[in-house]
């Protein structure tokens, strides 16, 4: 990124191949909308070229990174505010022995994780799906590390709530949680 940053905007496209799969698993993992996070990578780094001297060196490029697309993605819900469906094709965290039992489980999981509001939902792809150090989190966010292990602790307690209550049929959402498939005001994601 350095070289970037100096200039030799060619090796973009090293980045770009290093990152793309990364960033893309991010934006699909909280719209479920493959067109919306192609769209989405490809302004990340659009926005990396054309922000790459506001990069700082002794910042981690990832974290830098991560911060351009929360802000590439709020700016895209400012606009439009389109409706969330997840394709079969996601994959849970975990795979049971079972085939018909992780179709199951796979489907739980990605209706639960809908369930959850979109600032629980993006701390845990964060952290678990994009393996992001909690310490690059808080900065992203503005908050101290142990606020965002908190919220960590707190969306996998919602969720592991959530995920029992769909496995149950009972779902019981608290106040305040939203709907599957409807989304969050873009103010909730600051």
């Amino acid at each position: 990124m350095n070289q970037v940053r100096g200039g030799v905007a060619e090796l973009l496209g090293v980045l770009f191949e290093r990152y793309h799969v990364p960033l893309f698993n991010f934006y699909y993992k909280l719209t479920g909308e493959r067109t919306l996070s192609e769209d989405l990578v490809q302004e990340v780094f659009f926005r990396i070229l054309k922000y790459r001297h506001s990069y700082k060196p002794d910042t981690a490029f990832r974290a830098w990174m991560y911060q351009i697309a929360r802000n590439a993605r709020v700016d895209h819900f400012r606009k439009k505010r389109p409706e969330t469906s997840w394709e079969p094709e996601m994959s849970p965290a975990f795979t049971p022995d079972d085939p018909a039992q992780q179709k199951q489980e796979s489907a739980l999981l990605r209706e639960a994780l809908l369930e959850l509001s979109d600032d629980k939902r993006e701390v845990l792809v964060l952290s678990r799906f994009q393996d992001l150090k909690y310490e690059d989190i808080a900065r992203m966010m503005g908050c101290e590390v142990n606020t965002v292990k908190v919220r960590v602790h707190r969306a996998l307690q919602d969720l592991r709530e959530i995920f029992r209550g769909l496995e149950s049929g009972k779902l019981v959402r608290k106040e305040g949680q939203k709907r599957a498939g409807m989304r969050p005001s873009p103010g909730s994601l600051q």
